[in-house]
């Protein structure tokens, strides 16, 4: 690689962008459009490692795909890069001048509390309302980012006392919010609602070490717990500390079981996911469709020796959403955001028995209740298909990157979805 590639390439790493993703995106721009095979080969990575850096990339904008045999993906323009990265800059000076205030005010508080200039790095906290209040103000401080493990059967008290608004606030700041726990039925209400606000994975193992990380500043590990060692209020412990080795140790834990853990929107439609489920790709010609579906999963293992296939749920829902969101915006109209909006509310009080409500047109914002995606048996197929589908209508009508953002889980499908749509 040349030096001004290897300069061009460290400057994609420095806003963000892994290194073997940086390499494919100069390869798209230095050469136009090209296949997945011809990125691999151009950029000497495993065709692997280069098909899940182009779908990552294609996620984020930075590639396009384009029609045709196999398909071809085009870099999204250096210029236009640029542009995202110097409003993204512009935007994070504007709140640092807004929160210019607050943020001195509360570094002045931090002044009179233990610091890392303190010889006193470990502070021990008793009483449940003690470490609630201490955990509230940490979190009220943050940042940057918040890292949390804890177990299923202790989000319930995370919201009880009040620590998931808490984490709610700091997520609409901006502060980025890592949940690890484990997701299973007993809790599915509990995971559901903190998958609103936060990234939420699923743990396969227990969460023994219940831990907070703010903004590599510091640590609270709770050291009992009702379910742990505390039968009484009073007898709740937990240890704040700045100690940069205790800091490490305990973001070394999170992200051992972060890195295998499975994401929320995946463990939730596996739980849920029906045990039948009718797909009509054509009507009355249903069949043909699933043959041909069946012939080429074979063909396929066949000739690369593979001997079990799975299909990943989110993703097929996925897939129909953006198809069935491409149909719909055909038949829509306008050249705005709430243009489309209007006419799609037309269109689903017309042809279903959804009903859709805008409720602010900046940022638009619209209610979507009685939605035919949403099923008994599996009301996350409609958690899942319902923000790619908008997504999907508006980036067809409009034709630049659209964002949704994901519903309200505690809220879903019983007083309908609430949703969020920004340009991306």
């Amino acid at each position: 690689m040349t030096r001004q590639g290897a300069e061009l390439v460290g400057l994609l790493t420095d806003h963000g962008i892994p290194e073997k993703g940086a390499r494919i995106y100069l390869a798209a721009t230095r050469t136009g459009p090209q296949t997945a095979a011809e990125l691999a080969r151009v950029t000497t990575l495993h065709r692997v490692d280069a098909y899940r850096f182009i779908q990552q990339l294609t996620r984020e904008g930075l590639l396009r795909a384009t029609g045709g045999r196999p398909m071809r993906f085009a870099a999204l323009p250096p210029e236009a890069l640029l542009d995202r990265w110097i409003r993204a800059a512009s935007e994070r000076l504007d709140r640092l001048e807004q929160d210019r205030e607050r943020i001195l005010a509360r570094w002045q508080e931090s002044l009179e509390e233990i610091g890392e200039s303190d010889p006193r790095k470990f502070t021990v906290i008793e009483g449940r309302e003690a470490i609630r209040r201490f955990l509230i103000k940490r979190i009220g401080s943050a940042e940057r980012q918040i890292l949390v493990s804890v177990s299923g059967g202790a989000l319930a008290r995370l919201m009880d006392t009040g620590v998931d608004r808490a984490l709610k606030e700091a997520h609409a700041r901006g502060v980025k919010v890592r949940v690890v726990t484990e997701v299973d039925r007993a809790h599915l209400g509990e995971a559901k609602h903190f998958a609103g606000f936060t990234e939420l994975r699923h743990v396969e193992t227990s969460v023994a070490n219940q831990a907070a990380v703010i903004d590599r500043s510091g640590t609270l590990l709770f050291l009992s717990g009702e379910d742990d060692g505390g039968r009484t209020e009073e007898e709740q412990v937990a240890l704040w500390s700045s100690a940069r080795a205790f800091i490490d140790l305990a973001r070394e834990y999170h992200r051992r079981l972060w890195i295998p853990a499975v994401r929320a929107e995946e463990r939730l439609v596996e739980i849920e996911v029906p045990d039948t489920a009718t797909l009509l790709v054509v009507e009355g010609h249903e069949r043909e469709p699933f043959r041909r579906l069946k012939e080429m999963t074979g063909l396929g293992m066949r000739a690369t020796g593979i001997r079990e296939l799975q299909l990943k749920v989110p993703e097929l829902i996925q897939t129909i959403a953006r198809q069935i969101g491409r149909q719909i915006a055909n038949e829509v109209e306008g050249g705005t955001p709430t243009e489309v909006a209007r006419s799609l509310q037309s269109y689903y009080q017309a042809h279903t028995s959804s009903r859709l409500e805008i409720l602010k047109e900046r940022p638009l914002t619209v209610r979507v209740t009685n939605c035919f995606a949403c099923t008994n048996g599996s009301t996350e197929i409609g958690r899942v298909m319902c923000p790619r589908l908008l997504r999907s209508v508006m980036e067809t009508r409009l034709g630049s990157r659209w964002e949704v953002s994901k519903p309200d889980p505690t809220r879903h499908a019983t007083r309908g979805c609430v949703f969020s749509i920004t340009a991306g």
